[in-house]
Formats: structure tokens, C-alpha cells, sequence
């Protein structure tokens, strides 16, 4: 009965007989689904949503992971204290092991083999030692402006750029200025050491008695202010020392 009031139905009969302008009624009309819009979102919508939203945050955690940190300030690394050296740290027999390693390496860049004889001189040698790296070598104080350094002795633990920091057999550790300061430090022969035991045998510069075929060097600190990073890269050129 609906149907025979329905204007769309009324229409239809006049474009169509009545037969097909009924079965297009039905189809279309009555038996039309209705599609309506959800109230709430979609949940395969909303997966997509928090995955995208995932995906961001990860490649934004991945790009910061790539960038380098940013280095530590100068008065940042003081405060944390990085480069100090811990008080139980500060024991003389602790760096011995390093002056032997040290005496190994020197002996390599001067090419001093055992049971070879090679003739060493200051024109041959003092450019590879003024690059080479002083940490573990034994130095002593020979002349300075500052007095109360003059005689101290020790194994170096930290070659700054101004400063040379070195742990005496006191076990005290000492920060002497490079500048107006000069240092002595001397390479015993390989075959004055046969074992290693000899290491722990071998006299401070301080002694007289080293050994007559030791190799005695002085070095002048106002020419030495570098950092032994930047020394060894560093062409050194023979200039006339003043203070001489």
C-alpha cells in the first residue's frame, strides 16, 4: 500500500510499464542499503593512525641517535675532573711498567737495536724526539725561573701543552711549567738492559752512575709548548736559542 503512494513509484510508471517500473522500485529503492557514517572512528583507521605515529617517533629517535655528541666544555671536563688523577693513583711503582714501554718505544724511533752499535748525534735525533711522545719517560729538572722545581725528578704522567706532570719516588705528584724550565732525561744502551728485570735496576738521572754509553739529552721547555697530539705531526726547524 506504501508502495502504491510512493512518488517515486508514480514515475517510474510513467517512464516504464508497470511490471519494470515495479521491479526498479524494489531494487533500487526499497531494497537500497542505506549506508550510514560510524559514530566512533574506524579501527583500521585508527591502527594506521598510531603505526604512522609510531613510525615518526622512531625515525626521529634513529636521526638522534646519528648525530655526534656534543663534546664536553673546558670547564665541564674540570668539574667532572677527567684528567685528574685519583690520590691512590698517584704511586710511583704504578707508572714503572710505563717508562719500560716507553724505553722500548724510544728505542725504536732511534733505531737502536740490541747488539748493534749506531751512532746517535743531535742532527739525527733531535727532530724524532722533539715529535715523539714523552709519556713514561723519566725527566729532571735541571734549570728553571722557579727554583723549587730544580732537582725534582720523576716519571712523566701528563704532557699537557705548558706543563709536564710527573710522580716522584716521594710518590707525589708534580706539575712543572714548560717555559724557562729546562729538562734532562737520558736513553740507557739496549745491551746495558738484559732483562726485565734490570728495568726496575736502572738509576734515576739523578745518579751520576748511569752508564757511561747512556744517551743524555736536554730539553727546553719554551720550545717544547706543544701538545704531544700536535707534536707529532709538527715539523720542528733548528733556531737559535736565546735564552742560551
Amino acid at each position: 500500500m506504501a508502495a502504491d503512494t510512493h512518488v517515486a513509484l508514480d514515475l517510474l510508471k510513467n517512464a516504464h510499464p508497470p511490471e519494470a517500473a515495479s521491479a526498479i522500485f524494489t531494487e533500487k529503492i526499497l531494497h537500497k542499503p542505506l549506508r550510514l557514517r560510524p559514530t566512533s572512528p574506524d579501527p583500521n583507521s585508527q591502527d594506521a593512525r598510531a603505526s604512522r605515529r609510531l613510525q615518526r617517533i622512531r625515525k626521529k629517535e634513529k636521526a638522534r641517535r646519528r648525530q655526534k655528541p656534543k663534546p664536553l666544555s673546558a670547564k665541564e671536563k674540570r668539574i667532572l675532573g677527567i684528567y685528574e688523577i685519583p690520590k691512590e693513583s698517584q704511586k710511583y711503582d704504578i707508572y714503572v711498567p710505563l717508562y719500560r714501554m716507553w724505553l722500548g718505544y724510544i728505542w725504536e724511533i732511534l733505531g737502536m737495536v740490541k747488539g748493534k752499535q749506531i751512532w746517535v748525534t743531535g742532527q739525527t735525533a733531535g727532530g724524532k724526539l722533539a715529535s715523539a711522545d714523552f709519556h713514561g719517560a723519566k725527566l729532571m729538572v735541571v734549570r728553571s725561573k722557579c727554583v723549587s722545581t730544580v732537582g725534582l725528578h720523576g716519571i712523566v704522567v701528563r704532557d699537557t701543552k705548558f706543563t709536564f706532570q710527573i710522580i716522584t719516588k716521594g710518590n707525589e705528584l708534580k706539575t712543572i711549567p714548560k717555559d724557562h724550565t729546562i729538562f734532562r732525561f737520558q736513553i740507557p744502551q739496549p745491551d746495558a738492559i738484559t732483562e726485565v728485570s734490570d728495568f726496575d735496576k736502572t738509576k734515576d738521572i739523578a745518579d751520576e752512575a748511569m752508564g757511561s754509553n747512556a744517551l743524555v739529552f736536554d730539553l727546553h721547555g719554551s720550545s717544547f709548548e706543544h701538545r704531544a697530539i700536535d707534536r707529532a705531526t709538527k715539523k720542528f726547524k733548528p733556531r737559535n736559542m736565546t735564552e742560551l
